[in-house]
């Protein structure tokens, strides 16, 4: 193909090729046109999507899982308004993921013509919700702005990016091919000798050190983990960090700051190493933690060291290779980590007698998973009681294997997150853990589901026929319950409907060899499970 009838849609689609883009989720549409010219023989994957929210949601799914961005390609307008929930919430999450869309001929914009998919100011919706959003207004504009998106996700904190190109320009022919023009500069670095001098010092000598570590800390686990040893600290996550130490290591706290006995044991340490984790209310449940000891923060994002928790100590750069330098730091230290282990082991038993009966039954759920889950799965989940339990107690077993709707919190994230997820590998099996209210806000997308695993997916429904976190909360409140008794679909019958393996277990232990068959069983298996069946 000569360089004069490439059009740039084509060009944009073998830049992204190049930058290592194994896999796009869309919807294509009459204005996405020329991006889907350029698909066949890019070596790239398309994934078709049933709605976009459904494609943001599998293109944030994807990037939790394999670390790379989630790229979606969206129409003008609805497109974009439809991707705008899961662009916030991978904007929550800090999750890297590219949206291309179109946005309506140069001549028209903003002006008001009644153009097909016409929005005022495209750029100004997803303005707040990304790292940047910008308008392409020549195809030569595009290798720069696509090079700035990845250093948003190699060195900066990684969030989405959105991109949108005008219809006349990405048919023009470009003047010369740019395809090629990958430019990839990551840096993050570490903080300077003198910060992590002093920070060595400070925590050696610490009488009672604790690490929290969030999703900034993901690559850094072999630290972290080296880190905790010598110091005999325990090490807290948030849900992001999730699988940081292994279930058994002892000094693995878990994601337990959001309950009694994970409070009551963090105020108790003098100093608090914080690793690549805002540290926000909705890992905590509460407005603030109680920490009365020093706070020590390693983050990549500088506005995050006079936030809401002010530290003593600012360590500027990336989680890996702070946590490497202050590992070169340390002063030799004989420590010993009696203490540590046996406050973590409290903790962990504190957390099991301390379930009130809801949350009994949710772990009454959760062990029998933890059971029968293949060791290299994954899960992911929604807005619904059974994760929000999962969160704190259940353990999991490597990093990128618990996927949350964490920040921005929304209901429907669940199922195709899970699909994007299965898609960011070709060999970990995934399990979707979704309560009624939330599945319908995207049951749509067991037809991708469907049509593109060939591995087990395994769809577990708790069925409790209300919006029962909504429902508990009025009644706390002492609000005569509206809105939270919704007359529930057969559900069943709906994902057989899909082309689902099916199954409704009846008790536990019927749970449990359903869940083994899923995770045996190549395709979707979708299991119903009843809160009637669950006393």
């Amino acid at each position: 193909m000569n360089n004069h009838s490439m059009t740039a849609g084509q060009a944009l689609v073998r830049l992204l090729a190049n930058y290592g883009v194994e896999t796009v989720f869309g919807i294509p549409g009459v204005h996405t046109l020329e991006l889907y010219r350029g698909l066949p023989g890019s070596g790239i994957r398309h994934v078709l999507t049933r709605h976009e929210q459904g494609a943001g949601f599998m293109a944030d799914g994807y990037a939790r899982v394999s670390g790379k961005p989630g790229v979606c390609f969206v129409i003008t307008g609805p497109g974009v308004t439809n991707a705008a929930t899961a662009i916030g919430q991978a904007y929550a999450d800090s999750i890297p993921m590219l949206v291309i869309s179109s946005v309506n001929h140069t001549a028209s914009l903003g002006k008001g013509w009644g153009c097909l998919h016409e929005t005022q100011d495209q750029r100004a919706m997803t303005a707040p919700i990304t790292a940047f959003s910008a308008v392409a207004l020549r195809g030569e504009d595009l290798p720069e702005l696509i090079a700035r998106a990845w250093a948003v996700f190699d060195s900066e904190r990684p969030r989405p990016v959105h991109i949108s190109v005008p219809l006349d320009v990405l048919a023009a022919p470009v003047s010369r091919d740019w395809s090629n023009e990958v430019v990839r500069r990551p840096g993050r670095g570490q903080p300077c000798r003198e910060t992590l001098d002093r920070a060595a010092l400070k925590l050696a000598a610490a009488k009672r050190p604790m690490i929290i570590a969030g999703g900034g800390a993901l690559h850094a686990a072999e630290p972290l983990a080296q880190l905790s040893t010598r110091l005999a600290a325990p090490v807290f996550t948030s849900v992001a960090g999730k699988g940081l130490l292994p279930p058994d290591a002892p000094l693995n706290a878990g994601s337990s700051l959001c309950v009694e006995p994970g409070w009551q044991l963090i105020s108790e340490a003098d100093v608090v190493l914080a690793v690549g984790t805002e540290m926000a209310d909705t890992d905590f449940w509460r407005e603030r933690l109680p920490i009365t000891g020093e706070l020590l923060r390693v983050d990549i994002d500088p506005r995050k060291f006079n936030d809401f928790y002010p530290c003593a100590m600012a360590l500027h750069g990336d989680a890996r290779q702070t946590l490497c330098g202050l590992l070169d730091h340390l002063p030799e230290l004989a420590r010993e980590p009696a203490q540590a282990h046996e406050a973590v082991a409290n903790l962990r038993q504190a957390i099991r007698n301390g379930h009130a009966p809801l949350q009994a039954t949710h772990q009454a759920i959760l062990d029998r998973i933890a059971a029968v889950l293949p060791d290299n799965a994954f899960i992911s989940s929604d807005m619904t009681q059974l994760a929000y339990t999962g969160n704190y107690a259940f353990a999991s077993r490597a990093p990128r294997s618990w996927l949350h709707p964490t920040g921005y919190g929304t209901l429907g994230y669940g199922l195709p997150a899970g699909i994007g997820g299965m898609l960011a590998t070709d060999h970990r099996p995934g399990l979707v853990l979704v309560g009624d209210g939330g599945f319908l806000y995207t049951a749509q997308e067991l037809a991708t589901a469907v049509e593109e695993l060939d591995r087990p997916l395994v769809v577990l429904l708790w069925n409790n026929d209300a919006l029962g976190q909504i429902r508990d909360d009025m009644l706390g409140l002492d609000i005569e319950p509206v809105g939270v008794l919704p007359r529930n679909p057969d559900f069943v019958g709906l994902a057989r409907a899909f082309g689902c393996a099916v199954r409704q277990p009846r008790d536990l232990d019927a749970l449990q060899a359903d869940l083994a068959i899923g995770f045996a069983t190549p395709g979707v298996t979708f299991i119903e499970l009843k809160h009637t069946c669950v006393r």
